[in-house]
């Protein structure tokens, strides 16, 4: 516990921590409307913007953030028009960021060490300035998965449903892809682009095997994500591994630990049954309003 006496060290668990609440409070809506993937694609283009901001010699946080909302929009507007597929866009997303991200990077003449700091994360060197960033942006996705959950609900689970309510389904829709963007984008220095999807949707997946109720769902997942990115950064100090790949293992370990816990108490309630009673059904959490 000596480590986390250094400002750096503090920085990387306050920094982790926000994420840990951010991104399962946003992977629900995702995992709700079968987007699980969208991390993965965003965090392609993020790194096209990383490396324009190291070419322009801009905040690459900053430019990232700008390029994936401006990514994330163009995949939502083309999804919602129906040209082409919802998997083929996250494909171009996929190969067209990624690419675009190396080559920008290699032309502004920056070291692989800044690359891989993106790439997989650097908690322990993110700079009081991006820190800022994190917090202030961690804190506004918060308050909009939060505040807008009836509507967010509505969208993802029955867009025509909503649709024919009055709500404005396309700016949700937009809202859901930037917020998706900016999300991806301040995670990137504490987990990585190649690991943000992870946090977004295993506690999400840990929550469902256990909680009734698309917002016991929420909560639940938001407490595994920061319990996950906690012990993750404790775990990192201890053992001196990568503080991204640490917290999304403990994400996963949550994952495997209540999975088997719900199945043991499923086992048990079916043995505690009467004679020809139906076994009770898995939790379909997410199609649940309460």
């Amino acid at each position: 516990m000596e480590l986390f006496q250094y400002p750096y060290m503090q920085r990387a668990l306050l920094a982790a921590l926000i994420i840990g609440l951010a991104a399962p409070a946003l992977g629900i809506y995702l995992v709700q409307r079968r987007l699980t993937l969208i991390g993965d694609g965003i965090g392609h283009v993020a790194l096209t913007g990383v490396g324009l901001g190291l070419l322009l010699n801009r905040s690459p946080v900053l430019v990232a953030i700008l390029v994936a909302a401006v990514g994330a929009v163009a995949v939502e507007l083309v999804r919602a028009r129906g040209r082409t597929s919802g998997d083929l866009a996250l494909a171009l997303l996929f190969y067209g960021g990624i690419a675009g991200g190396v080559m920008l990077v290699g032309l502004s003449n920056s070291n692989s060490a800044k690359l891989n700091a993106y790439l997989f994360g650097s908690l322990t060197t993110i700079p009081p300035e991006d820190m800022i960033v994190i917090a202030v942006l961690g804190v506004a996705i918060l308050v909009a998965m939060l505040a807008l959950r009836p509507a967010l609900f509505a969208v993802c689970h029955d867009e025509e449903y909503a649709r024919v309510s009055g709500l404005p389904v396309r700016t949700l829709n937009l809202l859901i892809a930037v917020t998706t963007a900016v999300t991806v984008t301040i995670a990137m220095r504490a987990v990585g682009v190649l690991l943000i999807s992870a946090l977004m949707v295993v506690p999400v997946a840990a929550a469902q095997q256990v909680a009734r109720g698309f917002r016991s769902t929420m909560a639940t997942a938001m407490l595994i994500g920061l319990l996950a990115a906690g012990s993750g950064v404790w775990v990192a100090a201890n053992a001196n591994t990568a503080p991204g790949a640490s917290v999304v293992l403990m994400a996963i370990a949550a994952f495997v630990v209540v999975a088997a816990l719900g199945a043991a108490w499923r086992a048990l309630r079916r043995r505690g049954a009467p004679a020809g009673a139906p076994a009770p059904e898995p939790h379909e959490v997410v199609l649940n309003r309460s």
